[in-house]
């Protein structure tokens, strides 16, 4: 990754406002948004407009309020659409919303609907169907597990979290007193808790997205998919599970002359090895992150053989796994820290991913804001180092704590996939070699996995984290105490209160001190979670493939791609 490029480029994105990663094609090394052309660049739009792509793993949901990871994220691009839109610069463009006025003291947002906007049915999509979308998001029975996504909103925590009694604010009980009212047909009125210079941005996230009001009765509309009422650029055509699934362009968009393809066949295979032989036979136009995956020991024969359509790009992410401080052994914090820094990072990037990772010893990635440039450049992240010596030290102080004269079984989940197999495996071995330590490595459907990591039934779970906003509250917030997203159960009050003081302070210097406080708490201090690397997006691009948007965090858009003839 090419560092000062990256700042630049981030730079002059933020001089424009936020840029938003929904759930993130550039050029190698630099970490920019790149459009890959437009259609008036092109050589002529190809007759045929299918574009052909691969999921590596079934979408858990495509109700927008449950949704949590990149594979429904992709999807749900096609299907919806929120008040804004982020562009391949990173712009905030037109969505539902027309326009917006944002008060002087950055705590009121006038957002004007476009009255063509309508849905996949033809009626009209409302400034009421924002608020009673928000507030379903964000009813406590929801369960949204991104429901905090919308606490800038004034008294939005309160109102999520009405019923949980460990919740020191004020309680909202109606919604009405919640800091969002459609004032017309046409105009939604939002007030914020405190300024929030990217919620503009956050406006274009998919628990943002409006949902047809048909959800609130019909039990099976986000499952009968052909009959699922959207307002997006394409509409659910086809959901064969385990197979395929098939989006057609939504004629009645809005925006449909923007769009030129007519519709979009995903594949769905966890296999890297049969995706990519799919793409090199010409039956994928698009392989690799984050949708999919090109198999780790072959990116260095697919660069050399493609190298005009291979793409490592620096993106704003991180690989890790995360312990459940609840569940022995993991609750004794010596006994995580030397499982963290019994492993040697440099390898696993060198020699099983293979595109270019960077080791990490924190948990905010390159690429994320800080003070005066990236946070990661201004807060080094060498919060430990790799030091197999005083791991056993700590290994073996950490079990005479817990009383044990050998340590309890010991099992890593991950979801499947083929190079989370190969990291997970590498890593198991390190733990052998290096701690004498014996670990299972389970390999879990995506669905069920997530369904264990959210509900705490893993002692050792692989994760990632992409930015859905250019700040590192984005990846602090979550690990506070009773964050949906908090899956290790870490609770730390010190921490709590480091993260919460960054949302009222304006000072930027005193905001990016206390990150970085709480940081060294969560990895430093308790490793509850265990960095291994700063991802990179690999994929290879059909060179008739345009259009195809990729953002900062390595968040995926095609729905301006088109295809040019051959």
């Amino acid at each position: 990754m090419k560092r000062k490029s990256l700042l630049v480029l981030l730079t002059l994105i933020l001089a424009f406002g936020t840029v938003l990663a929904a759930c993130g094609s550039k050029n190698e090394g630099t970490g920019n948004n790149t459009d890959t052309g437009s259609a008036s660049e092109s050589n002529g739009l190809a007759k045929d407009q299918v574009l052909k792509i691969n999921l590596t793993a079934e979408p858990p949901t495509l109700d927008p309020a449950q949704a949590k990871d990149s594979q429904t994220n992709t999807v749900l691009k096609f299907l919806y659409e929120g008040l804004v839109r982020i562009d391949a610069d990173g712009k905030e463009q037109a969505g539902v919303a027309t326009d917006w006025k944002i008060s002087e003291d950055g705590l009121k947002y006038v957002f004007n609907l476009n009255p063509e906007a309508k849905w996949s049915n033809g009626d009209a999509i409302t400034a009421e169907d924002f608020v009673r979308s928000w507030e379903r998001a964000l009813k406590p029975e929801t369960a949204s597990p991104y429901a905090y996504q919308l606490y800038y909103i004034k008294g939005a925590e309160g109102y999520n979290r009405s019923s949980d009694e460990t919740f020191e604010g004020t309680k909202v009980t109606d919604f009405a007193q919640v800091g969002v009212k459609a004032t017309d047909e046409h105009t939604l009125e939002v007030t914020l808790e405190n300024p929030t210079p990217y919620f503009l941005g956050l406006t274009a996230f998919y628990t943002y997205y409006p949902v047809h009001q048909s959800a609130d009765t019909n039990d099976k509309f986000f499952t009968d998919y052909k009959n699922m009422i959207v307002n997006g650029p394409f509409t659910m055509d086809t959901y064969a599970k385990g197979q395929k699934i098939v989006v057609k362009k939504n004629d009645g968009y809005h925006a449909a002359s923007d769009i030129k393809l007519t519709q979009i066949d995903m594949s769905l295979t966890s296999s890297s090895a049969s995706e990519l032989q799919a793409y090199k036979s010409g039956q994928l136009d698009y392989t690799g992150a984050p949708n999919g995956e090109i198999p780790t020991d072959q990116i260095p024969s697919v660069k050399a053989e493609l190298p005009d359509e291979f793409k490592a790009t620096g993106i704003a992410s991180t690989y890790y796994y995360q312990f459940n401080v609840n569940e022995a052994p993991f609750n004794n914090v010596k006994i995580r820290k030397a499982f963290a820094m019994s492993i040697d990072r440099q390898p696993i990037v060198d020699k099983v991913t293979q595109g270019g990772q960077i080791p990490a010893f924190g948990f905010v990635p390159p690429g994320i804001r800080g003070e005066n440039g990236e946070f990661r450049d201004e807060h080094k992240d060498d919060y430990f180092t790799e030091n197999v010596e005083e791991a056993k030290k700590l290994l073996e102080e950490g079990m005479k704590e817990e009383g044990y004269t050998t340590l309890p079984a010991v099992t890593l989940i991950y979801n499947t996939s083929d190079n989370h197999a190969k990291i997970a495996l590498a890593i198991a071995d390190m733990w052998k070699k290096n701690l004498g330590v014996d670990v299972k490595t389970e390999n879990q459907e995506w669905g069920v996995f997530l369904e264990n990591r959210q509900n705490q039934n893993f002692q050792v779970a692989r994760a990632g984290w992409s930015a859905d906003y250019n700040d590192p509250y984005n990846f602090l917030e979550m690990w506070t105490t009773g964050n949906t997203n908090n899956d290790s159960k870490f609770s730390n009050a010190q921490y709590d209160k480091d993260v919460k003081d960054t949302v009222k302070s304006a000072d930027a210097a005193a905001r990016m001190a206390a990150f970085a406080d709480a940081e060294k708490i969560l990895v430093q201090d308790e490793m509850a979670v265990m960095p291994i690397y700063y991802y990179t997006n690999v994929s290879l691009t059909k060179p008739y493939l345009k259009g195809v948007q990729l953002d900062f965090s390595g968040a995926i858009d095609f729905t301006r791609a088109y295809l040019e003839e051959k």
